[in-house]
Formats: C-alpha cells, structure tokens, sequence
C-alpha cells in the first residue's frame, strides 16, 4: 500500500526500501512472514522526514492511530532518510519510540522491529555478517500488531529458531554478500 502524491525523492525512499524487502528479507526467508504480507499488498511505507526525536515520535504515534482504524494495512515500515543515520542517534530514537508506544497505551497492541544500513548487535564485531539480517537501506521502523504476530507465530514450527536459523545463513553468505545485496537496493 502506498500514499498518493509522493515526491519523486520519497518515491525512490519507498522503491529502495521495497526492494530490500523483496531481494534480502523475502528471498532469504529472514522473515518467513513478510511474503504473504508483500503478495497481500498490505505492507505501508512512510517516508518520515522529521529529523527531530519528538517529531519523529509524533509520526510514529500518528501512525499507529492510522493502523487503528485500517485493517487492511498489516504492518508499517517508517523510512527515516534523514537525521538518524548514526547508529547511536538512532538507537536513542528506538528507545525513545518504544516509550512512546508504551506512554500511548499501545503495549501488547503494537511492537517494533529496528533496521539501519549500519545495524551492531550488542556484543557483535560491526563487520559480522550476522548484523545484515537487521540491516536496511535507510534508518527503519517496523510497526507489528502484536495479535497478528502471535497468530503467525502459532502456526509456525519452531519460531525459536528463526534468529539462530539468519545468523547462520548470514553468517555462511559473509558480509561481502549481503553488502552488495544491499547496494543493488539503492539501484
């Protein structure tokens, strides 16, 4: 799904952004949810513009009230081109957004998963393969419904498995691999 009347610049946000979708988390199954939600049309794409926390924050509320009222839209992905591109600031964002959901009463109702192109485990070498599995075009937000989730999760066999299951897989393509994947993204 996607909003009307983008500019050109937030167009090419959203094309980068779906083609790591499709070409990284779809084709290697880093989530073995994400195809039935890209073949349903019912993943949104939100360029956030924002380069300020509170506003960034505002956004994301903003979207889960949109999400409230939209069944249709299963999953967000909040696009932050700008003003997060160091991995520290954007973690003081990811903080910061999982207060506000809590703050905003939408603990159980909404979780979020984090992307950024220079994503580190804690306690992880930055150039292990295994931080390509969080690893995105741009800064990212990914806004889940939590009933959604654990629905898929129970009819998932051994869903334990699946962090262990990508870090191999990352770790056995190597960081060399999943840099150029990357790079075709921004194509």
């Amino acid at each position: 799904m996607q909003v009307t009347t983008l500019s050109p610049e937030h167009q090419q946000f959203i094309h980068h952004t779906q083609k790591w979708v499709k070409a990284v988390i779809m084709k290697y199954n880093i989530c073995p949810f994400a195809r039935k939600e890209v073949e349903n049309n019912s993943i949104r794409y939100v360029v956030i513009e924002q380069t300020k926390i509170k506003m960034a924050i505002k956004n994301l509320i903003s979207e889960c009230q949109l999400l409230n009222t939209q069944d249709k839209i299963e999953t967000s992905l909040l696009i932050f081109p700008r003003g997060f591109e160091g991995f520290y600031d954007y973690l003081n964002l990811v903080d910061r957004a999982n207060d506000a959901l809590l703050d905003n009463g939408y603990e159980g109702q909404y979780q979020l998963a984090s992307f950024h192109p220079d994503y580190c485990f804690e306690d992880t070498d930055q150039k292990d393969a295994a931080n390509y599995t969080n690893r995105s075009p741009y800064p990212t937000l990914h806004i889940i419904r939590e009933a959604s989730m654990e629905k898929a999760l129970s009819e998932y066999q051994d869903p334990e498995s699946i962090p262990e299951r990508n870090i191999a897989f990352a770790r056995k393509k190597g960081s060399d691999f999943f840099e150029k994947l990357l790079a075709q993204c921004h194509k």
